[in-house]
């Protein structure tokens, strides 16, 4: 059988900047059928912006597909670029309360919920906080964003890539260099001098980039292909939220998988995902009453071919 193929480009019918309090608005929009099934797409960073290119994933005439821009980055205001913005109310607890907030504004009683990476983290912490709220989920390159996760792709991964780990390193100053450089990145994204923030969000996008060089089948070398200032948000928002695991108790999305019982829920992994191993996706598998894991051999953390059409499959199963 062939291979589902992305839909046409659409654009949104409606959107809108929703004020969420704290003096942050949030862009969202909506595009496909007004009367359709209701479908969140939750981007990954944190910090990353929605990527637009969701919306080909969901059939227009089956789904209402909402996108939104998580506080401080995307076309949400104020924007994390900015040094003057404070930081202190972009957290986990509060992107959380933001997600219901715009599902009460647009009227929707219950929606599918579709992300990646530090997507599925967000997804999850809401869906076990909102379960009624939520009629499946398809999340792709699971995250958790547990310490462990967060030691292996900043510090374990030097394994694999000692001499851009190396590089990575030395991006700190000298008495950081054996300590918790994600705590040290953070520090420097948030120094009174702007070459210092550019330089630091340069040599942390240096390092992702190393991380999915070889995802040949994917985007490799997407992070440092950004805009400065989306460069800039991402950066300070990721060790922002990293340095603190998110907010969340060691363990707890995994501990409280059972709260996601009655969901339908669709894992999908790359084996070659260097960023987030395939562990994390089959633990939650094994805890997730319901959950099915598709893994995608040639995939890494940015995709290919087979993930696309394995994502495609996947949200097209909830369009009924």
């Amino acid at each position: 059988m062939e291979a589902r193929q992305p839909f046409p480009g659409i654009e949104p019918y409606e959107s809108g900047l929703l004020e969420v309090g704290d003096d942050n608005r949030i862009y969202w929009e909506t595009s496909g059928n007004p009367h359709g099934r209701p479908a969140l797409v939750v981007h990954g960073g944190p910090g990353s912006g929605g990527g637009r290119g969701g919306r080909a994933r969901f059939d227009p005439n089956a789904f209402r597909i909402v996108l939104f821009d998580q506080r401080g980055c995307g076309e949400s205001l104020p924007h994390a670029s900015d040094p003057c913005i404070d930081m202190a109310h972009n957290t986990t607890e509060r992107l959380l309360a933001d997600m219901e907030l715009l599902r009460e504004h647009l009227g929707i009683e219950q929606w599918l919920l579709y992300g990646g990476s530090w997507a599925s983290t967000l997804i999850l912490a809401y869906a076990q906080r909102h379960p009624h709220r939520v009629t499946g989920i398809v999340l792709v390159g699971v995250t958790m964003t547990r310490p462990q996760e967060i030691d292996w792709l900043y510090h374990g991964l030097r394994l694999l890539l000692p001499v851009e780990w190396e590089r990575f390193r030395t991006g700190v100053p000298l008495a950081d260099r054996d300590g918790n450089l994600v705590e040290a990145y953070r520090r420097l994204m948030e120094h009174r001098d702007p070459g210092v923030r550019e330089a630091a969000a340069r040599e942390w996008c240096a390092w992702e980039d190393a991380v999915i060089a070889h995802e040949t089948l994917g985007t490799p070398g997407q992070y440092s292909a950004e805009p400065d200032a989306a460069q800039l948000a991402f950066v300070r928002i990721c060790t922002h939220y990293f340095a603190r695991a998110a907010w969340l108790d060691d363990g707890q999305l995994l501990r409280d998988a059972h709260r996601l019982a009655g969901i339908p829920g669709i894992l999908i992994h790359g084996r070659l995902d260097l960023s987030a191993p395939l562990l994390t996706a089959w633990e939650l598998a094994q805890a997730w009453p319901g959950a099915e894991l598709r893994i995608i051999d040639d995939s890494g953390h940015t995709g290919s071919p087979a993930m696309q059409a394995a994502i495609l499959d996947a949200i097209a199963r909830f369009a009924d």
